[in-house]
């Protein structure tokens, strides 16, 4: 007999490390030479831009995840901000949209670093993938997110090794600061915005930490924090990153690379390339890994709150997961990966995404009107 009731199990430094590899899994492993041959040497301040954006939405999802700690959070955030069924589906849908067109670009990624290993052919390849991280996202939340934590803190890792392989790079900073800072110039800026549209992408992540609200213990407390904590030290990471790419390689040869990171290591230190190699896929399995979950909990949240057809609340007596829903998100994230290429992908993430975002911070100036302010600070 099913049950519909997920189980409270994830605390704090398991909910940041889950939000952080969201956002890494999701991000520089793959984009940051793609977004350097948009922006060239202003790479930095795209990702910068960025950052900036993220964190002030992201104090926005923290409000509200503590007001309203409930599966499918954005579509209970609109919800309770407009009062329309019809507006609180389509969001919730727009928001599985980006999940699942986001665990697409990582496995196209994924097929970018496995070609440093193996040339095999890619349907073979992302069926694998996405039937693994179907199998262990059904498996537990308290499974499958110890499993994604314990893959962050190895994307931490990889990170700061590729930061100090290039410390030379990064410390001819004071003398180079003054060409990675843009002028006024009207084509440049627009090449930079355009970066950070795409950088953007890099962030989408620890929106996903709201949908699993209904697994949080204490949850008013701990997903603020949890989200607040991931988005600063994602962004200390990136913009580090960016510099000590930007700082090595041309913004050219970067856009070329469907593995970046292992380019940066091959320049300065070709003996890590096979370790870095193995921490970029584990670091995009992991990404896959919790996008799947997060689409899985919205389709739970919309149908246990009648949204959607019911059989998408049906969860596991065994795992207290949402099975079906996890089923079916992983099937529209293999054929995705299928169809069509990265960066088309991640460009059509970010343009969702960004409305959806602009529709939850607009919701909170509503709630934020009408009711009582909730203050952040009274969660510290």
């Amino acid at each position: 007999m099913a049950i519909n009731t997920l189980k409270r199990s994830l605390n704090l430094p398991l909910l940041t490390l889950y939000g952080l590899g969201t956002i890494l899994g999701a991000g520089v492993y793959v984009l940051v030479g793609k977004v350097a041959g948009i922006a060239g040497l202003y790479a930095p301040i795209a990702f910068l831009i960025s950052s900036i954006v993220a964190i002030f939405t992201g104090l926005s999802y923290a409000a509200l995840s503590a007001r309203y700690p409930r599966s499918a959070g954005e579509v209970v955030y609109i919800n309770q901000a407009f009062s329309s069924a019809t507006l609180s589906t389509w969001v919730g849908l727009c928001v599985i949209a980006t999940g699942v067109v986001s665990a697409a670009t990582m496995v196209n990624g994924f097929i970018g670093y496995l070609a440093v290993f193996i040339q095999i052919p890619s349907i073979l390849a992302v069926t694998l993938i996405v039937a693994g991280i179907t199998l262990i996202a059904c498996w537990g939340i308290m499974e499958s997110v110890t499993i994604a934590a314990l893959i962050t803190v190895l994307e931490i890792v990889g990170l700061l090794l590729v930061i100090y392989s290039l410390r030379v790079e990064l410390l001819t900073l004071p003398d180079h600061w003054q060409s990675l800072l843009p002028p006024l110039n009207g084509d440049i800026w627009f090449g930079i915005l355009l970066g950070a549209f795409l950088a953007f992408y890099a962030f989408i992540g620890f929106e996903d930490m709201v949908n699993v609200a209904e697994e949080v213990v204490q949850p008013q407390r701990t997903l603020p924090l949890a989200i607040i904590a991931a988005l600063l030290m994602a962004s200390a990471l990136y913009i580090l990153i960016a510099l000590a790419a930007v700082l090595t390689l041309a913004p050219e040869v970067l856009s070329q690379s469907d593995s970046p990171m292992v380019k940066l290591i091959e320049h300065h230190n070709p003996k890590l390339t096979t370790t870095l190699g193995i921490i970029s896929l584990v670091a995009i399995i992991n990404g896959v890994l919790v996008q799947v979950i997060m689409g899985s909990r919205i389709l739970y949240g919309m149908a246990s709150q009648h949204f959607i057809a019911k059989l998408f609340s049906h969860v596991s007596t065994r795992t207290q997961t949402p099975t079906i829903a996890t089923i079916f998100i992983a099937f529209i994230v293999w054929l995705l990966a299928l169809g069509f290429p990265l960066v088309t992908l991640a460009k059509a993430t970010s343009f969702i995404i960004i409305i959806v975002f602009s529709l939850v911070n607009f919701s909170l100036l509503i709630i934020r009107y009408r009711e009582k302010p909730y203050r952040l600070y009274e969660l510290l």
